[in-house]
This record gives C-alpha cells, sequence and structure tokens, in this order.
C-alpha cells in the first residue's frame, strides 16, 4: 500500500494543459475572434465608466462608488482569464503549473463572491436612501463604503481559501489536461486520483451558502424597498427611486442565472458535451461584465447624461479644432498667392 501512494504521489502532474472546445480543436483559432471582441467591449466599456464617475464629481455618491467598484472587478476577473485563453487560442500556449493553476480558480471563485457582495452592498445603500432617507448622509459615509468592501474581500477569502487549499493536496495522476479554457474546481478535480468527495462537497456548500445567503438578504432588501416606495414615495421621486432599484435588480438576476445555468450545466457533464460547457462558462464570466456596463450607461439616467455631455464637449473640440485648421490653411494659401 505505501509502495502505491509513493507511486500515486510521482505521478502526480504539476503541469496541466487547458484544452477548451475540445471538440472544435481544427477551428479554436477562429474563436479568438468572438472572445477578443468581448474582452475589448468589457476593457473599454467599464474603464469609459470608471474614468466618467471618477472626474464627474455629481457622481461621487456612495451609489456611483460602488458601481465602479463592480465595474472594477468586472475588468479584474476577465483579464484573469481572456490573456491566457486568448494565447492558447492563438499560439496553442496552453500549458499552466499546478500553482497558477491554483491562483486563478482562487481569483476567479474570489472576484465572483466579492462581485455578489458589491451587489448586496448596493442594495444596502437603495434600503438605506428609500427606507431611512434622513439618516442616508450619516450612515451611507465613506468609512462605511470601505468596511463594506472590507468585509467583502475577507468573506471572499474565507470562503474560496478552503476550495482552493483542499485542491492543492490532491493527487493528479488520471491525466493533465483540463477540457476547459479555465481552471475550475470541478474539471481540476476530475483529474485527481483517490476520492474528492470532501472537495466536492466543500466547493458545493460554498455555491449553496453564498447563493441562498445573498438572494436571501437581495429579495428581503428590495421587498421592503419596494414597500416603502409604494406606500410612502409618490410622483417622480417614486418612479426614480424603483426605476435604479430596478437596474440595480436587473444586474443581480444576470449575475445569479449565469452562475445558476452554468452550475447546472457543469453537473450534467454525462448528458452535455464538454464545447457547450465550456461554452456556458464562458456566458457565466464574460457576458454579465459585457452587458453591465450598457445596463448602467443607458440605463443609469445620470450617468447617461454625463456620457452624452463629454461626447457633447468632445465633439464641439473637434468641430472647432477643425474650423481653426481650415483658417490656418486658407490663410497660408492666401498668403502664398500673395507672394
Amino acid at each position: 500500500m505505501n509502495t502505491f501512494n509513493n507511486t500515486q504521489y510521482f505521478l502526480s502532474h504539476t503541469e496541466f494543459v487547458l484544452l477548451g472546445f475540445p471538440g472544435i480543436v481544427a477551428y479554436r483559432k477562429f474563436l479568438v475572434i468572438p472572445f477578443l471582441s468581448v474582452y475589448i467591449t468589457i476593457l473599454t466599456g467599464n474603464s469609459i465608466l470608471i474614468y466618467r464617475i471618477c472626474v464627474e464629481r455629481n457622481l461621487h455618491s456612495p451609489m456611483y462608488i460602488l458601481i465602479s467598484v463592480l465595474f472594477s472587478v468586472n475588468i479584474s476577473c476577465t483579464t484573469s482569464i481572456m490573456p491566457k485563453l486568448l494565447l492558447g487560442l492563438s499560439f496553442n500556449m496552453n500549458e499552466i503549473t499546478l500553482a497558477g493553476c491554483l491562483i486563478q480558480m482562487f481569483y476567479m471563485y474570489f472576484m465572483a463572491i466579492f462581485e455578489s457582495g458589491v451587489i448586496l452592498s448596493m442594495a444596502l445603500d437603495r434600503f438605506v436612501a428609500i427606507c431611512r432617507p434622513l439618516r442616508y448622509n450619516d450612515i451611507m459615509t465613506s468609512q462605511t463604503l470601505i468596511y463594506l468592501v472590507t468585509i467583502g474581500m475577507t468573506r471572499s477569502s474565507l470562503f474560496v481559501s478552503p476550495m482552493v487549499i483542499l485542491a492543492s493536496y490532491a493527487q493528479y495522476c488520471k491525466s493533465n489536461v483540463i477540457l476547459n479554457f479555465v481552471c475550475e474546481n470541478m474539471g481540476l478535480l476530475s483529474l485527481a486520483c483517490g476520492s474528492t468527495s470532501t472537495q466536492e462537497v466543500v466547493g458545493l456548500l460554498v455555491r449553496i451558502f453564498i447563493t441562498i445567503l445573498d438572494s436571501g438578504l437581495l429579495l428581503l432588501s428590495y421587498s421592503s424597498i419596494l414597500y416603502t416606495a409604494m406606500k410612502i414615495i409618490s410622483g417622480k421621486a417614486r418612479h426614480k427611486a424603483l426605476h435604479t432599484c430596478g437596474m440595480h435588480l436587473l444586474v443581480a438576476m444576470l449575475l445569479y442565472t449565469c452562475a445558476l445555468v452554468s452550475s447546472v450545466v457543469y453537473r450534467m457533464h454525462s448528458l452535455i458535451s464538454y464545447d457547450v460547457q465550456n461554452l456556458f462558462t464562458a456566458i457565466y464570466l464574460m457576458i454579465p461584465a459585457t452587458i453591465n456596463a450598457f445596463i448602467y450607461g443607458l440605463g443609469v439616467k445620470e450617468i447617461r447624461h454625463c456620457l452624452m455631455k463629454s461626447w457633447k464637449k468632445k465633439g464641439s473640440l473637434l468641430s472647432s479644432s477643425m474650423h481653426v485648421q481650415k483658417k490656418k490653411t486658407f490663410s497660408l494659401q492666401l498668403t502664398t498667392e500673395e507672394k
């Protein structure tokens, strides 16, 4: 028995291959176009909105600061995945070490849980603004925002660390090919020798606990907001409150729905091909990050007005610059003709 254990340990892989979309190996290079387009859209859209929130003083309220944190999470999460994926699709640079795989797994899950925490913080902000309006400035201070972000990051670390630590102790001797473009917990554990029931149970419990806790708190918060809005607030103020909360709920529903569908599809691996599993993983990781910028950029009035004002200003500056250039050119022509 000891000999087998030593052999098993000796054969444990420390280098892996991320082979995303294995059923279309001959056409994988063509996937660079859609994935690169989505990545550029995420970087551009989220970065523009973060910049506008930073430079516009009327967007320095807690709600917009939390929205900018959400955009930062979108950029960070996709950046932990996309460069490696694009290199793999373009140049077959699919290799990754066990340490690199565990780091990517930690960062990906850390950001996913932290994103859920940011959405909870946004729900708290709206709850205080609508249900406790007179105390809003006293409660939602800069110090409160720092506490919320710190608690969210601490919570993410506490939930993700056990998953990654347990995964690091497993012995991977079945294969070193991960049939996905990211290091997901279940994908990595499927390559392990022996029992991985502890790792799988911990991962499942974390997902269930976070989903039930966060969705329950969101439901409680927005139910109170809806009740207060319908009972106390009237006219345009009610419409504005419901519209803003509707934007937050839409983002939350998009995130949790994508996560739930991806989880269900991944656990039906015997019925669904790896390519379809990979597709739903991509949807979960990239679609919310892509759509969030459009939801808030076009759906929130204050942000939309700031964007339009900025574009109009740039357009007028460009127009005046072209006008000055034309005058200079015309003056130069007159001088040449006089000579």
